[in-house]
């Protein structure tokens, strides 16, 4: 593998770890990240953005194209470091993946958000860590790749604030089938174009997303082309 870790050294650093850049961080959905209610607004591919929702407003996360994974995060408004927690929801549960009605618990035991509506199959992933440099390095590739894990620190940095880590998102859509001898596959989404899920603010928080930019393995689709997803945040 070649490489440049002469790059990853000198790469601006976020909580010690190397961040890359992209149109992310000139791009906000407004400077402190409050949405105009029912505005519908855009991920670009390959991108992020952040949004602050208010206790009891709701966030419609919509895969435009049906082809598209969707990174996404929550931290509580009040406390960065509390935040949305798949090793503490899947215990809550007792499941993979979260069905309409089941809360999103954080890593302090307390709903966060909570699943309220879901027009796809119901396909999401709770195992993945978001991609950064690292997972691009271990496929091959040997210049900077646009990662969901940048794209949240770039999208939080964007609405003045810095993540303190990057979770384990819930991956929106991504198709990771585990099969009976607990081996999984990395499949493209079987969601359809127009498909959303709806989230629930449990408390004031910062939602994150990324428009998965992975274009080596078929999560996103067959073609593996990443493409924008959209957003609107509702009383």
């Amino acid at each position: 593998m070649t490489f440049d870790h002469a790059r990853i050294a000198n790469m601006p650093r976020q909580n010690g770890y190397p961040c890359g850049s992209n149109a992310t961080i000139d791009n906000p959905i407004s400077p402190d990240g409050i949405p105009v209610l029912s505005k519908r607004y855009e991920v670009p591919a390959r991108q992020g953005r952040a949004v602050r929702l208010n206790a009891g407003e709701t966030i419609r996360i919509i895969n435009t194209h049906g082809t598209q994974v969707c990174d996404t995060w929550a931290f509580s408004s009040h406390n960065l470091n509390e935040f949305m927690s798949w090793e503490h929801g899947r215990a809550w549960i007792d499941g993979l993946i979260p069905k309409v009605d089941d809360p999103l618990l954080s890593n302090r035991r307390r709903p966060i958000m909570t699943l309220t509506a879901d027009t796809s199959p119901g396909i999401h992933d709770t195992l993945m860590a978001a991609c950064d440099l690292y997972r691009y390095m271990t496929l091959g590739v040997t210049d900077y790749h646009d990662n969901c894990a940048d794209n949240l620190r770039l999208a939080m940095q964007a609405i003045q604030l810095a993540v303190p880590e990057v979770p384990q998102p819930l991956n929106l859509w991504m198709n990771i089938p585990v099969d009976a001898h607990m081996k999984i596959d990395w499949c493209p989404p079987i969601s359809r174009p127009g498909d959303y899920v709806e989230l629930r603010a449990e408390m004031d928080c910062v939602v994150a997303m990324s428009s998965c930019p992975q274009d080596i393995i078929p999560i996103n689709g067959e073609q593996c082309e990443p493409v924008e997803l959209h957003f609107e945040v509702r009383a």
